[in-house]
């Protein structure tokens, strides 16, 4: 089991040093959640820490106390095997005796007077009770107001539930949910079936459905946001940020007779995108690199490769992934308040952009992974203004405030009027 906690130490002092994403490591079940859960409260681990020492010690000391203590607190594993095997891992890691001696003390300490005090301060106590950055919790403060704010900060340390779509040009929910032997499983859209808790994803990954292309793994808050399209036969229709191209499968998978251009400015993640389609066995869609990010408004339509322009687009523009904080807890820890603006006007730039290819009467949904108003409702107010023949179609759709195991996008429909 030590193997599996060094595994874990490897890859937590990788993501401190350099933001690397923890799920993309390959860790066995444990190490994975163990890793992901230090990564998910390491702010509340960290002012433990600090509760239980006079001086902070190495990094490398802190992820060791930091991975004991969650597995103390956390995890479902007795306390004397947490503290012996962090002190196992100190010495592991060549941090000497005497840091090998302070983890002992500052477990067993931990095991004799429990929890820390939580700051009486209202937003200093959510941020640290929860890992989410103290600004950030004020900015949600700010923007939702106190109880709305804490629910979403509270949200952050949920385990998010894992769903699978249906391929349903090969089967139906009920038919592969018996297959899979998860019958008693949600299903939600006639289409994706809830993943239950005990069933890991790698079991599913390595069944011949999944290889055979009967499933995906997607979260419903995708076909809340591809509904907007209103996808009719025969539509063109442009994934102008597509990759890894769940959403691209999704609109194919719902119509053989669209016409579908995937695009996206990274050559490589279409070519992992291409692979997704075959296994489903899809074959109305084509690929195109285009970076929207760095072309002129002017040309894009002339440059992509069907001709004339888009009876509809989805955009799911890059975003600060606030709204998916729990499947991606590092995130939290990257975002900043410049950050966000920043990534405010790229997003813009590429609404821009993408729009000029559009048909007169044509529909463009925007989507992000976040809800927070500068990359969504200002970034929208802001290219209406610029653009008045192009006017929303209904009120924005936020998935996730309807259902908890839905992610957290924002998608809003707009229709060229010209």
């Amino acid at each position: 089991m030590l193997t599996e906690r060094e595994d874990a130490f490897r890859v937590l002092l990788l993501w401190q040093k350099d933001g690397s994403f923890i799920k993309e490591s390959g860790l066995s079940p444990f190490a994975m959640e163990l890793a992901l859960g230090v990564c998910r409260r390491h702010l509340y681990l960290e002012y433990f820490v600090k509760s239980l020492t006079k001086k902070m010690p190495s990094r490398e000391a802190c992820v060791i106390l930091e991975m004991g203590l969650f597995q103390m607190f956390f995890m479902d594993v007795p306390d004397y095997a947490a503290i012996n095997a962090s002190v196992e891992l100190a010495k592991f890691a060549n941090l000497g005796e005497s840091t090998a001696r302070l983890v002992n003390a500052v477990l067993r300490t931990a095991r004799r007077q429990g929890e820390p005090t939580l700051p009486p301060q209202r937003v200093r106590r959510v941020s640290v009770e929860n890992s989410v950055p103290e600004w950030l919790v004020r900015r949600w403060f700010d923007v939702y107001g106190g109880d709305h704010a804490e629910a979403l900060a509270k949200a952050t340390l949920e385990r998010p539930t894992e769903w699978i779509r249906v391929n349903l040009q090969k089967t139906s929910a009920p038919v592969l949910a018996e297959k899979l032997g998860i019958t008693g499983s949600s299903i939600l859209y006639d289409r994706y079936i809830e993943v239950p808790r005990d069933v890991g994803v790698k079991l599913l990954l390595a069944t011949p459905e999944f290889v055979n292309g009967l499933f995906s793994f997607q979260n419903p808050s995708a076909f809340e946001v591809v509904k907007l399209l209103d996808l009719k036969p025969g539509l063109k229709v442009w994934d102008a940020c597509a990759a890894p191209g769940g959403k691209t499968a999704l609109m194919a998978e719902m119509d053989g007779s669209l016409e579908i251009l995937a695009s996206d400015s990274s050559a490589s993640r279409l070519e992992k995108m291409q692979d997704l389609m075959t296994r489903l066995g899809l074959t109305n869609i084509k690929t195109e690199t285009i970076d929207l990010a760095a072309v002129p408004q002017a040309p894009v339509a002339s440059r992509l490769s069907s001709e004339a322009k888009f009876d509809r687009i989805l955009l799911d523009v890059p975003c600060s992934n606030m709204g998916v904080i729990a499947r991606r807890p590092e995130s939290v820890y990257r975002i900043t308040p410049e950050s966000i603006n920043e990534i405010a006007e790229l997003q813009f730039k590429i609404l821009e952009n993408a729009s000029t290819a559009l048909a007169p009467g044509g529909r463009l949904v925007y989507a992000t992974c976040s809800p927070d108003p500068t990359e969504t409702t200002r970034v929208i107010a802001r290219f209406l203004k610029a653009h008045p023949e192009f006017v929303k179609v209904g009120e924005p759709v936020l998935p996730g405030l309807k259902d908890s195991r839905l992610d957290g996008f924002f998608a809003q429909a707009l229709e060229y009027k010209k």
